[in-house]
């Protein structure tokens, strides 16, 4: 593999002061009443949290962990904890209700459900958020309808019209089905919930982003429950930045000054945030971003997100497809009794680099953010394999190899 098949900036703006601003939302009192919401749905389980010691000998860093999405709600994918909280909230603010005060049980109560009407929810999607929206929706009485960019695999729009959704493929980009999107929710009076924000959409994308942190939430519950050190190291997945940031500000929020490193995982053909902390300022990415990673293929960054990153994280990574061909190999075949983890492209990326970066070596590059003997990484399985097919086109078949291995 080639050295082209990643490259790396330092974020000048990385501040890792605390900030009310940014962070305000995302405090310990917040998200633990977030997740005592999801928890109240009887399908929540507690994702695992790997530890991959194996694997950390071998790349010679003092701990992996990996928190495997790929359990949640049986849906194999982390987005449904934004959609079901925002969902829920969308429809308590309608009733002048307080979301925490209801469990989901009573929500789906037909009271409840006779109070609330019949409400249609849209949103874009690759297939994750589209197919959480639409279990959300279904779950709480409620209409759904998904578009989803040009390229989106046949398997993942079946799967959302099979939670009840109506979803159909467009001939559009991810930020142009978005733009669609928005203006028929306008025209019919339908509401959106996308995890993308803009000026005069942020509450939304924020509740959105506040289902994400509990993900974080449950992680040090975890590390506190076995009395693990907290990660030096957190490699984060970014499309449009939502659960980046949120995962980001959670994690400054608990941990403070001593807060672990956040550094952003792209790919190289919808890597907005790369090239913003290249120019220093939000710069989107325009075309058909064409990556084996469709749930990170998009080119504007979420501005309730991007202060965040723009503050918290260090260092931003734009990486070929084969830097996430390699991590589904990677987790897909463990070292000794390391647990094996299916991860889908966009899930798999984090690791990917991770194995990259200290294998080959990128000595400048793992210089820049410590990435040493000493590191402990975090990385978030964020899809299991949602195309099973495309999975095993990957990883059986060698499709986007890497070489040099």
């Amino acid at each position: 593999m080639e050295r082209s098949n990643i490259q790396w900036v330092r974020n000048d703006h990385y501040n890792a002061e605390f900030n009310d601003n940014e962070l305000a939302y995302f405090t310990e009192t917040d998200i633990q009443d977030v997740l005592r919401f999801q928890r109240t749905h009887p399908s929540y389980t507690n994702t695992p949290l790997q530890r991959l010691p194996n694997l950390a000998q071998h790349l010679q860093i003092s701990d992996i962990r990996v928190k495997d999405e790929s359990y949640r709600f049986g849906l194999n994918a982390f987005k449904v904890m934004g959609g079901i909280y925002a969902i829920a909230k969308i429809l308590a603010e309608r009733l002048n209700r307080n979301v925490n005060d209801l469990s989901f049980a009573e929500w789906q109560s037909a009271e409840v459900r006779e109070q609330m009407g019949n409400l249609t929810f849209i949103t874009a999607t690759d297939g994750n958020h589209g197919r959480g929206v639409a279990w959300a929706a279904r779950e709480l009485g409620q209409r759904a309808v998904v578009y989803m960019p040009k390229g989106s695999l046949p398997e993942r729009l079946h799967a959302i019209r099979n939670e009840g959704a109506f979803a159909e493929i467009t001939d559009k980009n991810y930020d142009d089905t978005v733009r669609m999107s928005a203006a028929m929710a306008e025209e019919n009076d339908w509401v959106m919930v996308q995890d993308t924000a803009w000026e005069g959409y942020e509450d939304i994308p924020l509740w959105i982003m506040q289902g994400y942190a509990a993900i974080a939430q449950e992680i040090i519950d975890e590390l506190n429950k076995e009395q693990d050190q907290a990660p030096t190291h957190v490699f984060l997945q970014a499309g449009v930045g939502s659960f980046a940031g949120a995962i980001a500000a959670y994690l400054q929020a608990h941990y403070g000054a001593r807060a672990p490193q956040i550094i952003v995982v792209e790919p190289d053909q919808a890597d907005c945030y790369y090239r913003s902390f290249v120019s220093g300022e939000m710069t989107a990415v325009t075309g058909d971003m064409d990556t084996i990673m469709a749930g990170l293929a998009c080119g504007e960054p979420n501005n309730r997100a991007f202060p965040i990153l723009r503050q918290y994280a260090s260092a931003s990574f734009s990486c070929s497809d084969s830097i996430a061909a390699l991590g589904m190999r990677v987790l897909g075949n463990p070292l000794g009794d390391d647990p094996r983890i299916v991860a889908g492209e966009s899930g798999a990326a984090p690791l990917g680099l991770v194995h990259y970066l200290r294998s080959f070596p990128e000595t400048e590059a793992c210089a820049a953010i410590g990435l040493d003997e000493q590191a402990r990484v975090l990385v978030i399985n964020t899809e299991g394999d949602t195309d099973q097919h495309h999975y095993r086109d990957i990883v059986w078949k060698g499709m986007y190899p890497v070489a040099n291995q």
